[in-house]
């Protein structure tokens, strides 16, 4: 297990000590010796939690791993047990709701007084004496007395394993490096020559502010990308050299002490060392020295995102010439807002040719193979390796450095860097302390992009609906998915260098392809992403604690593609992925029943599958909060879709064919994402669909028939954005049904096919062309 036992334990913790504390509680409130059982888990995750740190650093230990697994283990299950207790409350309260006393009575009376004493179980008024509840009651029971039973051994095990409270948290040694230096060899750095004169210039120029304070220069890129370099190149210039009266360098790290900076940056221009420590005395000889000079600062690898302590730091700096200078590298975009006044320069990637130099300098010590001809195509093969990152070029070069041996470079080929031995591989720990940095909730979000193969291009909807359906963003009273913290933890994700614009398509991101390996890293085994072989039926093993699987989708897959998935019971996502340009597949025939006795999957997709109907048995998916069938034939929906009570997103978009929903849709009260596009078959919106009042995305309406759902329908939906296309207009008999929409209200709506006029034979409409001929009632 890698460090992501104690990143995604201290993640589901926080967010099963938040459900046990308000939803779980309540629901349970009929129930006291429930509702202690509930505050007591809650209790002992509180201090089970004060030790993981310390379970952490020891998980060497087998002992201690077993011990991490198991704790994993028991927080998914009593998650489970919460969602199921949900579901079946809402299940008893829809059945009361529906009027079916018959239902409600279809068991013997000696049935019913058997389970008197579970009574308090479900509040009142969900209550139904069914042999299905009957059933629930007891297996509930038995339930909480497992998990009982296991909390106790786990609280045994803790103390048995001397686990221990860390208020210090993970140490420090896992993030220091050694403190970069401003020397540099510049003719062993490659293709930064065009940055290099850039940022020279922006130096030069001593109007970039017009009221004459001293200007910021972030450098902004991810680990490993040369920001130290481009830097150090800059610093050491001629031209900088001549401009300025004084040029310091300072290491900054993850410790931004403002008065240790002083006195480093004191150092770097008296060449005198100071004991003192009195940050008054030091800042008034740093502003002393620096009073009408025109200084070039470089602050060196900044972490740093707390306003005020650089504004501590920065005021000596008001005392210099203008046109003086500070050049920040970081990787964090939150620190360019911070503390730059210049445009941030965003770092590219090296090209595959300078990528090439740079390795090859460093492992043969020329800037070529022409007197290493046999070398070069392996060569090559292992730079696409380092997509443009010098670190990483350089890296493998060093690990080569003499070693002419064809093996040796076929050996450094065919490695993952992820099992490359740390002390001879700097990427690892280059990049891995981007992810010490993060919070527990994003180390968790983070892992779960694993599940993307390398070179996927992802939109950011797309990533935090399945992190919405993974639980991870859970509002903490509610228990609804809270997608706003999604798009927090995305943007912030994307500013710390994790994501980055496709250069295809601006709408969309992808992971560097280390990053991606640093995702996999993180992500331990309760996360797996099959290999795509052209071997796609080859039997691949599975993980006990395997809980999201991904695979490439290909043409035909067959059973034995999946052999083995089917004894994973606990497994939450079961997600294809399609690359860009793949054709559609196809899904062997006998393999849907198996995949629907998976019954805890919370993200289920089938997308892009030449699939033309579902069995019944989706139904019994009662987790499931996520269902993509885009792209597939599908013509009709089940009825028992109208089961997946817990489903927050439903996915159709290109279901060309679909014709019906099911009918009992509005039951699906929690629904916030109906994206059925492209459904140009689709005859008619169910009735109820008015029903799903926390809409947001609803991508077709189209009008029924006689008794079929009309637009009124659609003055419910009041949390409606983004484009609504209104089909089959034609059906409306009465414009006062379109008036009674109300569709004015929606500000965050576009509507197309949406324009009333009045003919002699009645209503007619025709579509809008542009957005302001748009008509809403």
């Amino acid at each position: 297990m890698s460090f992501i036992g104690e990143a995604i334990l201290t993640a589901s913790v926080d967010l099963l000590v938040s459900k046990l504390a308000s939803e779980g509680i309540r629901l349970f409130a009929r129930q006291e010796q429930i509702q202690a059982d509930l505050k007591k888990w809650k209790n002992m995750l509180v201090m089970i939690k004060a030790v993981l740190a310390d379970a952490e650093e020891k998980k060497t230990d087998q002992s201690v791993k077993l011990w991490l697994d198991e704790l994993q283990n028991l927080a998914f299950d009593v998650e489970d047990l919460l969602d199921e207790f949900q579901t079946e409350a809402f299940r008893r309260k829809l059945l009361l709701g529906n009027g079916d006393p018959a239902a409600a009575q279809d068991q013997p009376s000696s049935s019913r007084t058997r389970t008197s004493k579970f009574q308090k179980l479900i509040p009142t008024c969900c209550t139904t004496f069914t042999p299905q509840s009957i059933q629930f009651d007891y297996a509930i029971m038995s339930k909480i007395k497992e998990i009982n039973d296991r909390f106790q051994d786990i609280v045994t095990q803790k103390d048995s394993l001397g686990l221990n409270v860390s208020s210090a948290g993970r140490s420090r040694k896992d993030r220091q490096r050694l403190p970069t230096t401003s020397l540099v060899t510049e003719a062993k750095v490659y293709g930064r020559e065009t940055e290099k004169n850039e940022i020279v210039e922006l130096l030069l120029r001593d109007d970039l502010r017009n009221d004459g304070e001293f200007s910021v220069i972030p450098i902004i890129g991810m680990g490993g990308l040369g920001k130290t370099t481009l830097a150090q190149l800059v610093y050491n210039d001629a031209r900088v050299q001549g401009h300025f009266d004084l040029k310091a360098w300072t290491c900054v790290s993850d410790d931004f002490d403002v008065i240790r900076l002083t006195k480093t940056i004191l150092r770097s221009i008296t060449k005198q060392t100071t004991d003192d420590s009195d940050l008054n005395l030091l800042q008034e000889e740093l502003k002393k020295k620096l009073s009408q000079k025109k200084f070039l600062l470089v602050l060196d690898d900044v972490w740093n995102e707390n306003y005020n302590d650089w504004v501590d730091m920065s005021r000596p700096f008001e005392a210099g010439a203008p046109g003086s200078k500070i050049i920040v590298t970081a990787r964090n975009q939150e620190v360019a807002a911070i503390m730059g006044t210049a445009r941030a320069y965003h770092l590219k990637k090296l090209s595959n040719d300078d990528c090439l130099s740079v390795f090859a300098q460093h492992s043969l010590g020329t800037r070529d193979f022409s007197s290493n001809k046999s070398l070069e195509e392996i060569g090559k093969k292992i730079v696409i390796k380092c997509n443009g990152l010098p670190l990483a070029a350089k890296t493998l070069g060093g690990l080569l450095r003499g070693k002419l041996d064809r093996s040796d470079w076929e050996g450094v080929l065919s490695c993952k860097i992820w099992d490359l031995p740390e002390e001879r591989c700097d990427i690892i720990p280059a990049l891995r302390v981007s992810y010490y940095y993060l919070s527990a909730p994003l180390k968790q979000c983070f892992a779960y992009c694993s599940l993307f193969p390398k070179d996927y291009e992802f939109e950011e909807e797309e990533i935090i609906l399945l992190w919405c359906a993974s639980g991870f963003l859970d509002h903490k009273e509610s228990g609804n998915p809270n997608e706003d913290l999604g798009r927090k933890f995305f943007q912030e994700l994307r500013s710390r260098s994790f994501f980055q614009q496709s250069s295809n398509n601006k709408s969309r991101f992808v992971m560097h392809d280390l990053v991606n390996d640093l995702a996999h890293w993180a992500a331990g085994e309760m996360y797996f992403t099959m290999e795509y072989t052209s071997e796609v039926n080859k039997q691949q093993s599975f993980s006990k604690n395997l809980r999201h699987l991904s695979y490439i989708g290909g043409a035909c897959d067959g059973v034995k593609r999946f052999e083995g998935l089917y004894d994973i019971q606990h497994l939450r996502t079961f997600l294809p992925v399609m690359l860009t340009n793949s054709s559609r597949g196809y899904l062997a025939h006998s393999i849907l029943p198996k995949l629907f006795k998976l019954q805890r999957l919370r993200v289920f997709s089938l997308r892009g599958y030449h699939i033309s109907e579902l069995p019944d048995s989706v139904g019994d998916l009662r987790y499931l909060r996520h269902l993509n069938l885009s792209g597939t034939e599908i013509k009709t929906l089940p009825e028992s879709v109208s089961k997946l009570y817990n489903l927050h997103t439903l996915l159709l978009e290109d279901c060309r064919r679909l014709k019906k929903l099911c009918a009992a849709t509005g039951n699906l009260i929690k629904l916030h994402h109906l994206n059925n596009s492209n459904t140009d078959s689709l005859e008619e919106m169910p009735v109820g669909i008015g029903k799903l009042t926390c809409l947001q995305t609803l991508s077709n309406f189209a009008v029924g028939k006689d008794n079929g759902s009309g637009l009124r329908e659609l003055k419910s939906l009041i949390h409606l954005q983004g484009t609504l296309k209104i089909s089959n207009l034609g059906n409306v008999k009465d414009i006062g049904d379109a008036k009674e929409a109300r569709l004015d209200g929606k500000k965050n709506l576009k509507v197309l096919k949406f324009r009333w006029t009045r003919s002699t034979n009645g209503l007619s409409s025709r579509e809008a062309e542009t957005e302001k001929d748009v008509l809403a009632c």
